[in-house]
């Protein structure tokens, strides 16, 4: 079930060569080299404190490592990108904005009219099916609705990676399901590349292209996994395909679950 990193005609959009990162005498990952093609969705597991945040950082520029390069689209990243979306657990849209003001907010630093800020946070709305809500307040939404106007927002930017940092985590089951599903035909529509870190084996296999797999601390690729499954843009009809459990039951054999992973 290992693949080797996915070949294409087109350059990857992402790219990490020997990728080490220390905090002072700890060391999170360790010689880490992996690829991601344009659209591509990679998911990241690995046991907690296995540096799979310390990635995202990377990625995002909020970080730099201590040996190896990260680049995208062929550049080292030296610092924050505009061409890097990052979505964390919780959805951080100021309480005080509307849904459509909280989607504009990223593209208020750049050169980007307002009537052009409002065509563009319209359209993300739509896409994440929340155009009726443009004018609601946060505090008016549920909590899977939120999730997807931080979708939008993120998308907003049009940035070529999106980063997803376990967003499905603080949401009850049934709505962890019903988001799955409707933030993977978003990106599918979008086409945009996307990495996402979790703990739930099961949301990876149903949710990605490809699952990297990694070691306890220092966080180094124990396996990468490419899922030979349809249906991409919908996680409900990959949960029920006969091998998805067979990729489920491979990770859980690769993580050795112990209380570690939680």
């Amino acid at each position: 079930m290992t693949a080797p990193i996915p070949s294409s005609a087109t350059a990857p959009m992402l790219e990490l060569h020997g990728v080490t990162k220390r905090f002072g005498e700890l060391t999170a990952i360790e010689d880490l080299t992996f690829a991601v093609s344009p659209g591509e969705f990679v998911a990241i597991v690995g046991p907690s404190g296995s540096g799979k945040s310390t990635i995202l950082s990377l990625i995002a520029g909020l970080d730099r490592p201590s040996a190896g390069l990260v680049r995208l689209r062929g550049e080292t990243i030296g610092g924050p990108s505009i061409h890097v979306g990052y979505m964390l657990q919780k959805d951080l849209l100021l309480p005080w904005r509307t849904i459509r003001r909280n989607v504009e907010f990223g593209l208020e630093a750049r050169p980007v009219r307002r009537a052009e800020r409002r065509e563009r946070a319209m359209r993300e709305l739509a896409r994440c099916r929340l155009e009726a809500f443009a004018d609601h307040y946060p505090r008016q939404l549920s909590g899977g609705m939120r999730q997807r106007a931080a979708l939008a927002r993120t998308l907003a930017i049009d940035p070529d990676v999106i980063l997803l940092d376990e967003p499905f985590s603080a949401l009850d089951a049934q709505t962890k399901l019903i988001l799955q599903k409707s933030f993977a035909q978003t990106i599918t529509q979008s086409e945009v590349t996307t990495v996402l870190i979790t703990h739930d084996l099961a949301e990876a296999v149903c949710m990605a292209d490809r699952v990297i797999v990694l070691s306890d601390r220092p966080g180094r690729i124990i396996e990468e996994i490419a899922l030979d499954l349809p249906h991409r843009d919908d996680p409900l009809a990959r949960r029920v395909h006969a091998r998805a459990n067979e990729y489920i039951a491979h990770l859980f054999g690769l993580m050795k679950l112990d209380e570690r992973f939680a």
